[in-house]
């Protein structure tokens, strides 16, 4: 039988040479119908190559385009927004907790199984796609294009790398297309030096190529910056001391290799601060309501001077023929007609925006003076947003409009975390029924203020405070709080939770850093929830653990920092499973 790699990888390759989804729009992401067209056409036609390579922008991620089975199992078309996994958000559906979402927080390892799986073959065969690139771009007649396709190949097979090692480890290291009618090779499991070796050469030979910046018909293209920050996170996310000392070489390092790594990373890092390509986009406001909107503002601009890489969404929204996609409709609170409930903020995220001005905390008053970004962040009892106050709370014994479901299903969710999201969201998104038109924000894989955070850990784990707490301070400062006149770990820590809060970051730092045994577990951090009562006007905000996930249903295992391959790839190729994973 042949492999997963054989079904998934190298048919795909073949397929290629008779088929190629494309269409008339050249925008990136943009789904397309299927048009059968030859190979020979797709390498010689200007438009059906960007096509061809818009494919691997289009897998890299699927940004805010998220889907979720409610069965057992694991559908084709099921996708995450990885922070779910975390303890910053989770969702208030119902049906989604008892299904797919669920299996995973509760650690099923059929349904990881059958998540890690799909993303290997997803990888692979973008890799193949790129390899075949490599093989034929002899035969484009277009010089201009071909070099910018070049860079982005080397982009994107580091890329696709780096994703794998960060899921799986050492893996296999496909350089060149393999047709397994010809030749059924087989590929042992790289080290993680070879694969941290082989990622940031395909960044070198990247940022040799592609430009500091594209012009208007390729904004969203990688560039030089996206290949030097991908060599920068690929040197920070090996030395996480979760990767050091292993007993596998393709678990991570035999020794420890942090300090080393570390300054390899300060090189690539301060290689791209040298760009000189990036800034924090300023906030003028003063007033807490203007710093709040500027600061949500930043997250609905596409391509700002902060960004270094994002997912492109199709500017009209259109989500069933292109790459639009419903966040807005998912995060809805039920007084906005929703009712997924797909994103809604824990307590225990809400404890880490601290005080501001000097402010103490005060229990009977627990949303003010908070940093400025909990504002921004975070739909509160109490606040507006959509010219609407938020009722979170249950006035003598009657539950607030947004504890209550929207309609009458019986999976409509609500919070029951007492938030919902407001980051990322955009007030003025209708919401509605539309089975086409949605949502149009590009969703954020690298921006400045991540390659700060990420430049001051590692400035701090070298030794060098100083510098570590000047790139917090400039975060801070840019959302006009407080600069700290000294620097603790935990504060670095935290800086990271609220600044890049719900972004793929604060869930990949939990394996990097070997906290997630601790983060992700309800028997050592239990979800929370705020629970607000007010009788004969009198309130009183209690924080408590939240449903069946604080404990049994809320749970990380040592095996789950590293995903399990398809057994029917160990097979073939003959190599060994990461630890614990059992055939299912």
């Amino acid at each position: 039988m042949k492999t997963r790699l054989t079904r998934y990888i190298l048919t795909g390759c073949l397929a290629w040479a008779t088929s190629l989804s494309f269409t008339s729009c050249n925008d990136l992401f943009d789904d397309a119908p299927v048009n059968q067209i030859s190979e020979e056409t797709t390498w010689t036609n200007s438009m059906l190559l960007d096509e061809y390579v818009n494919t691997w922008y289009r897998n890299m991620n699927s940004g805010f385009n998220t889907y979720v089975f409610t069965m057992s199992g694991f559908g084709a078309m099921s996708r995450y927004f990885l922070p779910w996994f975390g303890d910053q958000i989770t969702v208030g559906r119902v049906d989604w907790l008892n299904g797919g979402i669920g299996d995973i927080q509760k650690g099923n390892e059929s349904t990881i199984t059958g998540w890690a799986q799909q993303q290997w073959s997803n990888y692979y065969t973008q890799i193949q796609y790129i390899n075949s690139f490599f093989e034929n771009e002899g035969r484009i007649t277009d010089a201009v294009q071909r070099q910018r396709i070049e860079g982005e190949a080397h982009f994107m097979r580091g890329y696709y790398y780096y994703l794998l090692l960060r899921r799986f480890g050492g893996s296999l290291i496909i350089d060149h297309v393999i047709d397994p009618l010809k030749n059924a090779e087989k590929t042992p499991r790289a080290s993680y030096q070879q694969m941290v070796d082989f990622i940031v050469k395909e960044a070198d030979l990247a940022a040799a190529i592609l430009p500091v910046s594209h012009e208007a018909a390729n904004v969203g293209r990688a560039t030089k910056g996206a290949a030097l920050m991908l060599k920068a996170k690929t040197y920070f996310w090996a030395a996480g001391p979760q990767f050091q000392n292993k007993a596998k070489a393709y678990l991570g390092f035999t020794d420890d290799q942090s300090q080393a790594l570390l300054q390899k990373a300060k090189a690539a890092y301060e290689e791209l601060f040298a760009l000189n390509a990036y800034q924090l986009v300023p906030i003028t406001a003063t007033t807490q309501d203007g710093i709040r909107d500027e600061y949500r503002k930043l997250f609905l601009t596409k391509n700002s001077q902060e960004s270094i890489l994002e997912v492109q969404h199709s500017d009209d929204g259109d989500y069933a023929n292109k790459f639009g996609h419903r966040l807005d409709r998912f995060a809805a609170a039920p007084s906005f007609t929703g009712v997924y409930c797909a994103f809604t903020p824990t307590q225990n995220h809400v404890n880490e925006y601290g005080m501001r001005d000097g402010a103490v905390y005060d229990a009977n008053n627990p949303y003010a003076n908070r940093d400025y970004r909990f504002y921004a962040n975070i739909l509160y009892d109490g606040c507006t947003y959509r010219g609407h106050q938020m009722e979170m709370r249950t006035v003598d014994g009657k539950k607030g409009a947004d504890l209550t479901p929207y309609g009458t299903s019986t999976t409509a969710g609500y919070t029951l975390t007492g938030y919902y999201m407001a980051k990322f969201l955009d007030e003025s998104q209708a919401i509605d029924a539309n089975d086409t038109y949605a949502s149009k924000q590009n969703y954020p894989i690298w921006r400045l203020a991540e390659a700060k955070l990420d430049y001051a850990e590692v400035m701090f784990r070298l030794g060098d405070t100083a510098a570590a707490l000047q790139q917090v301070n400039d975060i801070r400062q840019r959302v006009h709080m407080d600069a700290y006149p000294s620097l603790t770990w935990e504060q670095l820590m935290n800086e990271r939770r609220v600044e890049l809060a719900f972004e793929e970051t604060t869930y990949w730092d939990l394996y990097r850093l070997g906290t997630a045994m601790e983060k992700c577990n309800g028997g050592t951090n239990p979800l929370k929830k705020m629970t607000i009562t007010e009788r004969n006007g009198k309130v009183t905000y209690k924080e408590e653990n939240l449903d069946r996930r604080a404990k049994n249903n809320y749970v990380f295992q040592e095996r789950d920092y590293y995903h399990p391959i398809p057994w029917s790839e160990v097979k073939y190729q003959g190599i060994e499973q990461n630890p614990e994973w059992n055939e299912v």
